[in-house]
């Protein structure tokens, strides 16, 4: 049977001028929604080319047909660096983006994740491009208004605009994508969408629109914010994209800044003199929040390159000159890691699956195999576990295992206490213990 929910599909292109600013209105009618798309709409970009799809006629024999598509992308550094679906450019041989100026120019894939539809992009840059403001998907309400802003069936810079009608929904869209923990909408999202901007009455992109439901009117749904700049940290890092390093690992606090978590052991960062605790604002020339503009701010440089860190240490300024370093040889992907060090392999568990198990757990790692010898297999941990906390943390994803090992890593944390859930029963143990208990 036909999956009923459907990723959004690029679409066949329709021209259209770039839209001219009307003339001065009056201020009643330049409503919280007007400010909103104003705010946003520079920063968004129409996306289109020509991609391979599979013929569904059944007498076309499952030949392969060249179409025009179109989707959606959102600006987030001023030197073209752009987020989308990976849906919307997988396979296309020459991604053209359009800006909200009309100028249209060529991108380069720079780096993707299939597993949660995201991807980088990068066009140049001929001046400082316009960057859409980040908010936060953490406080959404259900009820309040929100904005869609894309590129309907290649009408560039439609907005629709409806509310958030539930949280923490799944989504499968086929045999092989499925999504979690989205954001329902019944503002009109359509093909074309893809990839752009849910937006808040602020104008903050608050989510990033992937999926409808075929065949229903008004359930839209979209990537939380928090979870898919997340993503794109990882997506952009320097140590990712130019092969550099740095060490710094930071946490956004309540206060402007980023706090700074982890630095490395024998690191840049940590030789340059950053401590953990410091408060950095600002590196080079780029005002520091997160993670993200951490990443944002060592991009484009060169091992050897130094950068200026700006930090507050116990209420005073001081800079520190970190000289980037060529990426550690070692430097090991999400999954490569977790089988060296674990001896496991696992892949993420839609939440709803883990807490119809187990109520009390937010989700899980599903483990897909267990290598003889390794610290997991010796404990008893077989393919088929749920891995749902390491330490004094859960484990939801793949990001969440790395992050521990870095920490037993930087703070002597010793044996790490992990937990798994076999059918509805919680077992735990030590990776270098003899047994593993109930």
């Amino acid at each position: 049977m036909r999956c009923p929910w459907v990723a959004l599909p690029i679409v066949a292109m329709v021209l259209s001028a770039p839209m001219a600013r009307p003339a001065q209105a009056g201020e009643t009618r330049r409503t919280a929604i007007v400010q909103a798309i104003e705010k946003a709409r520079d920063s968004v970009v129409n996306i289109h080319g020509q991609k391979l799809i599979a013929n569904t006629d059944e007498d076309a024999g499952g030949e392969l047909r060249r179409v025009n598509g179109m989707g959606t992308g959102v600006i987030i550094d001023p030197r073209g660096y752009i987020v989308t679906n990976y849906h919307v450019v997988e396979g296309v041989r020459r991604i053209e983006v359009t800006l909200a100026s009309g100028r249209t120019t060529t991108a380069t894939l720079l780096s993707h994740d299939p597993r949660t539809d995201l991807a980088v992009i990068k066009i140049p840059a001929e001046a400082s491009l316009p960057v859409i403001d980040v908010g936060t998907s953490g406080d959404l309400m259900i009820g309040e208004t929100v904005l869609a802003l894309g590129n309907a069936f290649g009408y560039e810079h439609t907005v629709t605009r409806g509310i958030v009608s539930a949280l923490h929904r799944s989504v499968e869209v086929s045999r092989t994508q499925r999504y979690d923990d989205l954001i329902q909408t019944d503002a009109s999202i359509n093909p074309g969408n893809s990839g752009g901007p849910l937006l808040n009455i602020d104008g903050e992109m608050i989510g990033i629109n992937v999926a409808v439901r075929a065949g229903a009117q008004g359930i839209g749904f979209a990537i939380p914010i928090d979870r898919a700049m997340q993503i794109v940290t990882e997506l952009i890092s320097s140590e990712r994209i130019d092969k550099t390093w740095h060490g710094i690992v930071g946490r956004q606090g309540t206060e402007p800044g980023l706090i700074v978590e982890t630095v490395h052991r024998e690191s840049p960062a940590e030789s340059a003199g950053v401590r953990a605790g410091d408060v950095i604002t600002r590196i080079a020339d780029v005002a520091v929040s997160s993670q993200l503009d951490v990443e944002r701010a060592m991009l484009g440089r060169k091992a050897g390159d130094s950068v200026l860190v700006s930090v507050n240490r116990g209420g005073e300024e001081t800079k520190i000159e970190v000289p980037l370093a060529a990426a550690r040889p070692q430097a090991m992907g999400q999954g490569e890691r977790c089988w060296h060090e674990l001896g496991l392999k696992v892949e993420p568990m839609a939440a709803a699956k883990v807490q119809r198990l187990q109520s009390r757990y937010r989700g899980g790692l599903l483990v897909t195999s267990v290598r003889t010898g390794g610290p997991a297999g010796d404990q008893g941990i077989r393919e088929g576990d749920i891995l749902v906390g390491l330490h004094v943390w859960e484990t939801i994803s793949p990001d969440n295992i790395v992050y521990v090992l870095d920490k037993a890593r930087e703070d002597n944390l010793g044996q790490l206490k992990f937990y798994v859930l076999r059918g509805r029963e919680t077992l735990f143990g030590h990776p270098t213990s003899d047994t593993i208990r109930r």
